[in-house]
């Protein structure tokens, strides 16, 4: 037998559910550690013995039933607040992911080349005279061209 094995065994003997074997009882003789720990055990097992659980006050049972009462009459705010809370933020935060998921997959994002925006300027600036030259820029060359015929045409007719 061993420290160990003694151990186990000694609340359920102290308890007084049953005697040590004769090896165990032998080992108990021979080592003061475990005889010690079997006495205080003894000792408090004896104190738990003594003790008696106090009698509750006689409207104990009618307290308790209009604390019961009070409790139930509150609003519900505990664990329901606790789920509901983090239950609507991670639906919510769902919902915006699933929105901006749609909203790039259809093409809704920025586009990579856009024109710069310009603001037109009032007509008579420098800025918006460039602005419809450029914007008119094939029907002016037709105009170069009308040209370049009426100086061919003066150019056969002067012989």
């Amino acid at each position: 037998m061993n420290c160990k094995e003694i151990r186990e065994r000694m609340p359920e003997v102290a308890a007084g559910f049953g005697e040590f074997a004769a090896d165990e009882s032998k080992h108990l003789e021979s080592c003061g550690t475990c005889v010690e720990e079997l006495k205080a055990l003894r000792a408090t097992m004896a104190v738990l013995d003594e003790w008696q659980a106090p009698e509750p006050s006689p409207y104990f049972d009618t307290r308790l039933q209009a604390r019961l009462r009070e409790e139930m009459a509150k609003p519900q705010s505990g664990w329901l607040q606790w789920f509901r809370r983090p239950v609507l933020a991670a639906a919510l935060t769902v919902l915006m992911g699933v929105g901006i998921g749609l909203f790039f997959a259809r093409g809704g994002g920025i586009p990579h080349s856009t024109p710069p925006v310009t603001q037109a300027e009032g007509p008579g600036t420098a800025v918006s005279d460039l602005q419809t030259l450029d914007k008119n820029h094939d029907l002016y060359a037709d105009f170069d061209l009308l040209d370049d015929l009426e100086l061919q045409q003066d150019v056969v007719a002067t012989p």
